[in-house]
């Protein structure tokens, strides 16, 4: 039986192996009724560092893009940044008159942190190169709209100092340790209810930065932090509004 929905999941960077690690993410949650493809740039920024990266691979994968956007109802930009593809498929005529959802992993985890968080937690981002503490965090003031009141939901961003191939080719002890560091420094803030794996290089890291959320705050404290993947957040998200019709 065909699938009733279809959702494209896109790595803006042209490192096939990272839209690879996205694909047992999505395959996770069980939208067994559910097409997911995958989109990988065809040329471009093998890793996306900086912003410059950002803008520079919507030249590479816009082109390719166009020709497919009739062909899926919801889309996933799965790079953890304020994406400048996001607004530019929202912008999309095919998009627009198909009533088709858009989102980025950045915007996903971000809502769905503060769905999960109780009113008097915050969330917080650890991430890879330091550029992105201020990237970032002026992502989540501009997402929310709140100015400086975001602080009071946000807790900020930690990096691990390694860029989204490191996190893949550098030593294993070396990745975890620097992970774990991220986490506490952001734990160390206070009564973070949700952190935020923000890279897509991430996927599958979550058992790190639990463990170092229970060596930081005991099993019982420890446990309680969630963790927000945002492919698996912005897939689930696309899903409900797909079926919706949002």
């Amino acid at each position: 039986m065909r699938e009733s929905r279809s959702i494209l999941v896109i790595n803006p960077n042209s490192t096939e192996s990272m839209t690879d690690g996205l694909r047992p993410l999505v395959d996770a949650l069980h939208f067994k009724d559910t097409s997911h493809n995958y989109f990988t740039a065809p040329s471009g920024p093998k890793s996306i560092n900086d912003e410059d990266d950002a803008v520079e691979s919507v030249k590479h994968c816009l082109p390719a893009l166009e020709s497919v956007l009739a062909q899926h109802d919801g889309y996933l930009v799965a790079c953890y940044s304020k994406h400048p593809l996001v607004a530019l498929l929202k912008g999309e005529t095919v998009i627009q008159e198909g009533r088709k959802p858009v989102t980025g992993i950045f915007e996903a985890s971000v809502s769905t942190s503060l769905q999960l968080i109780h009113p008097a937690e915050r969330f917080g981002i650890v991430s890879t190169g330091k550029v992105w503490e201020k990237i970032l965090s002026e992502a989540v003031v501009d997402f929310l709209g709140t100015g400086s009141e975001a602080s009071k939901r946000f807790a900020g961003v930690e990096t691990t100092g390694l860029n989204a191939t490191d996190l893949h080719d550098a030593p294993a002890g070396e990745v975890r340790k620097r992970m774990k560091d991220a986490v506490k420094r952001l734990l160390g803030k206070g009564r973070v209810g949700a952190i935020c794996l923000g890279c897509a290089g991430m996927a599958g890291m979550d058992e790190m930065v639990r463990e170092a959320c229970v060596e930081e705050l005991g099993e019982v404290e420890g446990s309680r932090v969630k963790i927000v993947d945002g492919v698996q957040a912005g897939v689930a998200w696309l899903e409900g509004a797909v079926r919706s019709g949002l």
